[in-house]
């Protein structure tokens, strides 16, 4: 819809029942995915998925898609592809009708590379704050570092500044920022040396992240 909506041409697949129930893509992986879905829809049809092939990590609930939207995707990348998806800042926290263990097994799985926190008032249609969620189907595939076993945490809550009285807009410079950071993680060819830094950036092994 938003390719749509700017007038840029694209191969868009639309349908009335949505991507869980009739998956235009369905036999298709991709190298990179990116994806903004509703925030915690309660309305999904998640009863009628039970036994989906694409919950790996974990049945995610009737009453928020938030974990079907993330194994939808990470289900659609190729064996060394990466996605990057907008969620509610809930969906790192929640811990209601097993939410809590899709996320550990998908941590434990190796596949949640990045995570980062977003300041409120991003968007226009919400005023909550915002995370993303990176994901890597196989983070040791040689193009940079082997990062198995260990996640990247960004938080820039406090970047941005207030474009008008609701809304609130990152920089360039704090674009430029936390993406260097996370290239400089990753090790790639040109971005640096990365270093935590308090209160910012945190490189975590999963032995720290499960204690």
């Amino acid at each position: 819809m938003n390719l749509a909506v700017r007038g840029i041409d694209a191969d868009i697949r639309w349908n009335n029942e949505g991507s869980f129930h009739r998956d235009e893509l369905k036999d298709r992986r991709f190298d990179f995915i990116l994806a903004n879905p509703p925030f915690n829809i309660s309305d999904w049809g998640g009863e009628r998925l039970r036994e989906d092939t694409r919950w790996k990590y974990g049945v995610p609930p009737v009453g928020n898609a938030n974990y079907a939207w993330l194994q939808h995707i990470l289900w659609h990348l190729a064996p060394h592809g990466t996605a990057g998806v907008v969620l509610a800042n809930g969906s790192m926290s929640s811990a209601q009708s097993g939410e809590d263990d899709i996320r550990r097994s998908m941590v434990e799985g190796d596949v949640v590379d990045c995570m980062i926190a977003l300041p409120a008032q991003l968007f226009y249609s919400t005023p909550i704050p915002a995370c993303l969620w990176f994901l890597a189907r196989n983070r040791s595939n040689g193009r940079f570092r082997d990062r198995r076993g260990e996640v990247l945490f960004i938080d820039a809550r406090k970047l941005g500044h207030l474009a008008d009285r609701t809304r609130r807009e990152l920089s360039d410079d704090d674009i430029a920022r936390i993406a260097g950071t996370y290239h400089a993680w990753r090790g790639e060819e040109g971005a640096g040396t990365y270093e935590d830094i308090a209160g910012f950036c945190k490189a975590v092994q999963l032995e720290e992240i499960k204690a």
